[in-house]
């Protein structure tokens, strides 16, 4: 028989972590995530995201032209069994800086959120918190998170669907106080791929028994029916991502935005119903510059 042999665990690995690392370097150059100076404060969970976060900027901050000083931090939020010593033996044994703090917000979740509700909002909103006071003491200029593509398209999903709003997750995000500033490096990259290089690369994986264990949360619920969306029509979440980065502003009905834009109707240089017919409605209009929609 004829044909290429299969790739060894070894080049597959190699593969993946090239092309995990273009994305992430596209993300840096697109939004400016790092600059020059930098000190990053990498949350790592213990999950792949994290890990393979870690690893990317690791090998960015060896390799890039800026100087970029990278510390892990995890927070051990006090859940029962927590394994936290095997996510400290791999920093120790990486040569990684890093910082592990036990806060027990655990407890506080529990006490707060009926049984059955989900712990989502509250533990997040705990967990950010304590990340923005440990940034501002630990003196770092960026917050990197492990969010990647199909985290923001996720939210995209339950934005629309369950609030209302058409809203994903920013690449960059400054916080509400002005103090911090929030970076996904991973924005780009999608989550199959961010699995099995974890997978082939070995990570020792920790569990989230809090919230992992609520198979009925509504990010789930979006997960699966994007994935479905996926398995049945391949390239629907690179159709979704690239959606995501080609907006056309003057086809969305926000009237405040209409205001921002100076606009009183939108001309059309073919005729809307035939072009929706044939091509698909967007070709043919006017796109705003993103940049004019934050002046």
């Amino acid at each position: 028989m004829s044909g290429q042999s299969p790739a060894s665990p070894a080049e597959e690995r190699d593969h993946l972590e090239r092309r995990l690392a273009r994305d992430l370097g596209r993300a840096v150059a697109d939004f400016k995530l790092l600059e020059d100076g930098d000190r990053v404060m990498v949350a790592i969970s213990g999950g792949k995201d994290s890990y393979t976060m870690l690893h990317l900027l690791r090998r960015f901050a060896k390799s890039a032209p800026i100087r970029v000083e990278l510390i892990a931090v995890n927070l051990d939020q006090g859940h029962p069994g927590y394994p936290v010593e095997t996510l400290r033996n791999y920093l120790v044994g990486e040569g990684v800086e890093h910082r592990i703090v036990h806060e027990d917000t655990y407890s506080i979740v529990k006490e707060k959120i009926p049984e059955g509700k989900t712990y989502c909002s509250l533990c997040s909103r705990l967990r950010r918190g304590i990340l923005y006071t440990l940034a501002q003491e630990m003196g770092c200029t960026k917050i990197a998170l492990g969010h990647h593509r199909d985290d923001a398209l996720a939210t995209l999903m339950l934005n629309l669907v369950f609030a209302g709003q058409l809203k994903a997750m920013p690449p960059k995000l400054l916080s509400d106080d002005g103090k911090n500033i929030v970076i996904r490096p991973l924005i780009f990259a999608a989550e199959t791929q961010i699995a099995r290089f974890s997978e082939l690369q070995g990570f020792p994986i920790l569990p989230c028994d809090l919230c992992g264990s609520q198979e009925n949360l509504q990010r789930k619920q979006m997960q699966r029916l994007l994935d479905s969306m996926d398995a049945q029509n391949p390239g629907t979440k690179a159709s979704m991502l690239a959606a995501l980065r080609n907006v056309r502003p003057t086809h969305l009905l926000d009237a405040g935005l209409w205001k921002r834009l100076g606009l009183t109707h939108v001309r059309a240089p073919i005729d809307e119903d035939a072009a929706a017919a044939a091509e698909g409605a967007s070709n043919g209009a006017p796109t705003i510059p993103l940049e004019r929609l934050t002046r």
